[in-house]
């Protein structure tokens, strides 16, 4: 249990190297998963594999934050595969890259995430988010590892934040 007591990512787990190496070999076997709500595949590219590293372009997640979201990385596709009821939607829009002609330019896009939950083993709770922009092919965006407490009361409340971040 010794590896597990971090200061949430001011020191590096123990086992952080080797976590990441077998989550990144992981996540580039995932294949297409049919999502059942959805009826249609769900895609694991490389924009959901750089989510689990950086919060947005240039800023990076804190180490611990990778570390437990790259330990469950695991049971992202169980999850996509088995949900068959949707917990959360959330349309917007948002900045997309759009590369053409050597170019890059921001476009602003309808974007929809689909949040999926489940509770694992009676005591892992992970929501998964699905990322899709305008009616291209969804794609696995985030994990997100835990529920919060609300302090005064200690009740438990799903994790309530920026999708395009977490």
């Amino acid at each position: 249990m010794e590896k597990y007591k971090v200061n949430m990512g001011k020191e590096k787990p123990i086992d952080f190297d080797e976590i990441k190496e077998k989550a990144e070999l992981l996540y580039s076997r995932f294949q297409e998963i049919w999502c059942p709500y959805l009826k249609q595949k769900i895609i694991f590219n490389s924009k959901g594999k750089e989510h689990l590293k950086f919060k947005e372009k240039h800023k990076a997640r804190l180490v611990y934050d990778q570390y437990i979201r790259m330990k469950l990385l695991k049971f992202a596709p169980i999850i996509v595969q088995d949900s068959k009821t949707l917990q959360g939607i959330n349309e917007t829009k948002t900045f997309e890259l759009n590369r053409s002609n050597h170019r890059n330019e921001y476009n602003l896009v309808d974007t929809t995430y689909y949040e999926f939950i489940a509770v694992i083993d009676k005591k892992v709770r992970i929501k998964i988010i699905v990322k899709q922009i305008e009616d291209k092919q969804p794609y696995f965006w985030s994990i997100i590892p835990f529920w919060k407490q609300i302090e005064p009361i200690n009740k438990r409340k799903m994790y309530e934040g920026n999708l395009e971040l977490d």
